[in-house]
Order: C-alpha cells, then sequence, then structure tokens
C-alpha cells in the first residue's frame, strides 16, 4: 500500500511539475540605432571654399585647405581635398573617379548621383559604393573654372556594409548638405 501511494503521489508531481508552456527560441532582435537630427554650423575658414556641417562633428582645416570632419560618435571622418584648377580639370576629374573606382575588388555596386546647384556655381557627384569598400561615400564639387574638392567617408572600423549602414545613411544626409551649401569664396 506505501508502494502504491508513493507511485500515486509521484506520478501527480510530475504530472503537476511537467505542465508548463512550451518553450519557443526568441526571435533575433534587429539593432534600432537612432541618431539626433543635425543641426548644422557654418565653416569659417580662410579657404576658398565654404559649407555648413553637422554640429555633431568636429572639423579641422590644414594649410592646403584640406579639411576633415570627425564624427566621434559614430568613428567616422569625411575628408576633403581642396586642389585649385590650373588647366587639368580633366586630370582632377579622371584622379576622383579613379580614387572611387579603386574600390571595385571589395564593392558590390557604385552608383553615381549628379549634382548642381547654379545658384553657387557647384557642379559634380555623389558616388555610393555599396559593399564591403574602404570608402561607401565619396564625392567631387567643382565651379569648372577655379576650384575643385573631393571628399571621402571613412569608418574607424573594418568595413562591414550591413553593420554600418545606418551610419552610412545618417552622414550621408550630412554630406548631400555640405554638396547644397559649398560656395567659392572668390
Amino acid at each position: 500500500m506505501n508502494r502504491f501511494i508513493f507511485y500515486c503521489s509521484f506520478f501527480i508531481l510530475v504530472t503537476l511539475f511537467s505542465c508548463k508552456e512550451d518553450i519557443f527560441p526568441k526571435p533575433k532582435a534587429q539593432l534600432r540605432l537612432q541618431y539626433p537630427d543635425s543641426n548644422y554650423l557654418f565653416l569659417t575658414s580662410d579657404c576658398p571654399y565654404t559649407f555648413e556641417y553637422s554640429e555633431l562633428a568636429t572639423i579641422s582645416t590644414n594649410e592646403k585647405c584640406w579639411t576633415n570632419i570627425y564624427y566621434p560618435t559614430l568613428k567616422a571622418s569625411i575628408n576633403i581635398t581642396y586642389r585649385p584648377i590650373e588647366n587639368n580639370l580633366q586630370e582632377l576629374f579622371m584622379e576622383s573617379e579613379k580614387l572611387t573606382f579603386n574600390h571595385t575588388i571589395k564593392a558590390d555596386g557604385i552608383s553615381s548621383l549628379p549634382f548642381a546647384n547654379k545658384e553657387h556655381q557647384t557642379y559634380g557627384s555623389l558616388f555610393e559604393v555599396t559593399g564591403n569598400a574602404a570608402s561607401p561615400l565619396q564625392f567631387h564639387l567643382t565651379d569648372s573654372i577655379k576650384h575643385f574638392i573631393t571628399g571621402a567617408v571613412y569608418f574607424d572600423v573594418s568595413p562591414n556594409f550591413d553593420s554600418i549602414q545606418p551610419a552610412i545613411s545618417y552622414i550621408e544626409k550630412d554630406l548631400q548638405k555640405i554638396m547644397e551649401t559649398t560656395s567659392w569664396k572668390n
């Protein structure tokens, strides 16, 4: 009789404690990165160009008027190179595009968006490089007479396009603002 009570109580206990909800694996989470809206500052320097840049970035310009715009929170920078046009516009265009198309080894694709601002006399292109390339965004701007600038975005991390895509999109908006507001000093 003791055995019967023991087995019955064991069976009841097993039944009570084994009836739990089914366990399902949790779905994969997606990283949700949110960046603040940009407010823009006006670049003041002795260089022959000026533009607006994000207040979230720090900026430095050297004696050649090469500018570095650094985003500390994103660990990214926009490197801008200035070159005066001295009967070498075609050479400058070819050099700029060569730098862009050097990324074809790692790039999945390269698209070009033309840009023109007649009011500021700035004309150029924005290049988007998809894939694990070192520089996902590049551009050039010129007035076709005196001034030519090129720029490239770099991250302080190994290129993994999927991981840095939200940061690329954020910086692309700032890069477009730079291109839209660039004007030449006489």
